[in-house]
């Protein structure tokens, strides 16, 4: 486990924002799927992956507070810690930063519960996801 955040820089594009020039607040969320995938890329098992063993994770609560404002084309970085790893449901610690400067943008927190892909119902974490998410595991604080 390592004390820093995943870590994965996007660009704001031209049609995430709105016409007070800002990004619009519903793609914090989107960005924050965004930063759900890398973090399984990263820990080795894409979230296709997954999937195709028959197994998914499904959005239980999602929680989010926006601080500043993100412009066309500023680089933002997405930052992810798995703050509570269970036995079927994760719950990460998301933020956005600016990248130039660190300023958090927004932050939040998201709770995925494991289903089964064929019947629906909540499963067990797979091993391979638990293995894969354990270096960005830190029962911690929401990043901020």
């Amino acid at each position: 486990m390592s004390d820093d955040p995943f870590r994965h820089r996007i660009r704001v594009r031209y049609s995430e924002c709105d016409q007070q020039g800002v990004v619009f607040y519903p793609h914090y969320l989107a960005w924050f799927d965004i930063a759900m995938t890398e973090l399984f890329r990263a820990g080795g098992h894409p979230y296709g992956e997954m999937i195709e063993a028959g197994a998914d994770m499904v959005v239980a609560e999602a929680g989010i507070r926006y601080r500043a404002s993100a412009r066309f084309d500023e680089e933002v970085d997405l930052t992810a810690r798995v703050t509570r790893l269970g036995s079927t449901s994760i719950t990460t610690a998301i933020a956005a930063q600016r990248a130039h400067d660190g300023e958090v943008l927004a932050e939040g927190e998201l709770r995925h519960v494991f289903v089964d892909l064929a019947t629906r119902r909540t499963r067990e974490i797979p091993a391979p996801v638990r293995e894969a998410l354990a270096p960005f595991t830190a029962e911690a604080e929401p990043i901020a």
